[in-house]
């Protein structure tokens, strides 16, 4: 589990194919300003909201696999670049964001993303399928990074992005047209199969 409080902006610096039969890929990865001090192999990182272990660590750098299913799933892993980077929680540790699983649920768009002062305004259109689990100052996860939604229209959501966010994550770097990983709201999933489970035979 993950709170969506990003803790260093690490980076892609290097793909590399596998060929062992499962088809993944290894990435390279500078940890930036991660402390790596207490991680080791077998741990969890949310690298951009998406959940990956640990294979290998050399120095500053870590290494992940990653499946062809998650390539597909999700946005941000396919090319070298900027990610935002976050430890898995350990219990007692502060929850400053949400809870967030590190699975993403869906690909949005970047629709605006227009300053505000110092703020920016992010305008996304989110899968229409997630459209039903995203609320007016509900909890929403973009490339791993816990925010509020402002306002809801159907599958557009817009979010305030205050100076520390855009200068602390990648979010800074959003342009129209960029494809951003979503998670909804744990607790939007969980009721939505409660209602569900009442009118299971």
């Amino acid at each position: 589990m993950f709170s969506g409080i990003i803790a260093a902006v690490g980076h892609i610096t290097e793909i590399t194919a596998r060929h062992d039969g499962a088809a993944t890929v290894r990435l390279t990865i500078d940890a930036g300003k991660l402390d790596l001090a207490d991680v080791s192999v077998g741990d969890s990182i949310a690298c951009s909201g998406v959940c990956l272990t640990v294979v290998e660590q050399q120095g500053r750098c870590f290494f992940v696999d990653v499946s062809p299913e998650s390539l597909a799933c999700t946005a941000g892993l396919a090319e070298p670049g900027a990610i935002n980077l976050e430890k898995a929680l350990r219990l007692g540790d502060r929850l400053g964001g949400h809870l967030v699983s590190g699975h993403v649920d869906g690909i949005g768009v970047v629709l605006r993303f227009d300053p505000v002062g110092d703020n920016r305004l992010l305008q996304i259109r989110a899968p229409a399928g997630l459209a039903r689990y995203i609320a007016r100052k509900g909890s929403i996860t973009v490339d791993g990074v816990s925010l509020t939604t402002n306002s809801v229209d159907g599958a557009t959501f817009t979010i305030n992005l205050i100076p520390h966010t855009l200068a602390a994550t990648t979010l800074g770097r959003l342009q129209p047209g960029r494809r951003v990983n979503l998670e909804i709201d744990l607790i939007a999933r969980y009721c939505e199969r409660l209602l569900s489970a009442d009118s299971e035979p």
